[in-house]
């Protein structure tokens, strides 16, 4: 096979960078072209000229402005320009038909799938032949009866997709549990080619429960598993610690309520009433307080003499 010889360089065409930047500055906004970032040649006599694109959104996007010239000729001419995205640039996704944009789990109550012609996970599926015997093992044996059913195809995917989610060997529940589902009693065994390698688990307790398992898959709630029985404690008769709770006989416990529902409280009708004149003075009724001769504040009188007294000197006399 013949190699293409690579094309020379061209000396007239690789100097005519201001050409190009002015080809640019034509047709894009101001500030939009950034610096010189290359040149190579496409072909005798034809290169291009690449410039940064500084647009907002743009980003590693480049401008593309080719020229050439005539053969000897000394000046270089604008072919066409163009915005090409470069290796690092933010594109947009590839468009994708309807029915190939769907991917498992997109589907919600209401959605509804277009048909598939060609869908290469099925196949047509068994006719009626007319004959009774014939079709009562198609139908109810073998379930087909329907207009297509799954192709060799569509099982392999369907197998590896199981086999390799949360429900096949590699589990993290599987590799910790101690058995495996193709001995437990709650594994329900799959009709047809996947019998082999699958069932439906239909224990409750299992994480797996109404989902198909692969038949080494396994999980703690296993039929037969059994786990060590801790014996139980023995546990005494229960103690009363007295010191920090009193006892009391039931009967004290009663009566003492009652009884203090039998005394009633005193009520303000059977105190004597308060006077509102106490702190008030009391009034004047014109008569002197005695004093007492006991009175210590008071002088004492003096006895009285058994001696005459003279009314004159009030000298007692002989």
């Amino acid at each position: 096979m013949a190699v293409a010889a690579p094309t020379k360089s061209d000396a007239v065409l690789s100097a005519a960078v201001d050409v190009a930047r002015s080809a640019l500055d034509e047709i894009t906004e101001p500030g939009s072209v950034g610096e010189h970032v290359g040149f190579e040649m496409l072909d005798e006599r034809l290169g291009m000229h690449w410039f940064a694109c500084l647009s907002a959104g743009y980003g590693g996007w480049r401008w593309g402005v080719s020229v050439a010239r005539v053969p000897r000729g000394k000046v270089a001419t604008v072919c066409e320009t163009n915005l090409l995205p470069g290796a690092d640039a933010v594109l947009a996704p590839q468009w994708l038909p309807y029915a190939e944009r769907l991917a498992p789990g997109d589907l919600g109550a209401g959605d509804t799938l277009p048909y598939r012609a060609d869908d290469p996970n099925l196949e047509a599926g068994f006719e009626a032949t007319g004959d009774e015997d014939v079709d009562q093992v198609g139908f109810f044996e073998l379930g087909l009866g329907r207009p297509r059913v799954l192709s060799a195809e569509g099982r392999e995917q369907a197998a590896t997709r199981w086999y390799e989610g949360s429900h096949g060997p590699t589990a993290e529940v599987a590799t910790k549990a101690t058995d495996r589902c193709t001995s437990c009693g709650y594994l329900v065994p799959m009709p047809g080619a996947l019998r082999s390698v699958f069932g439906v688990c239909a224990n409750a307790w299992s994480p797996s429960d109404g989902q198909v398992v692969s038949l080494d898959h396994g999980c703690g709630a296993h039929s037969e598993t059994e786990a060590e029985q801790p014996e139980p404690l023995s546990v005494g008769q229960p103690i009363v610690d007295e010191f920090a709770v009193d006892l009391e006989p039931a009967e004290r416990a009663v009566r003492e309520p009652q009884a203090a529902t039998d005394e009633a409280p005193a009520t303000d009708a059977d105190e004597p009433e308060e006077s509102t004149d106490a702190d008030e003075p009391a009034e004047s009724t014109g008569a002197e307080p005695e004093v007492g001769a006991d009175d210590p504040l008071q002088p004492a009188e003096p006895a009285e003499s058994d001696q005459p007294t003279d009314p004159e000197t009030e000298q007692p006399t002989d």
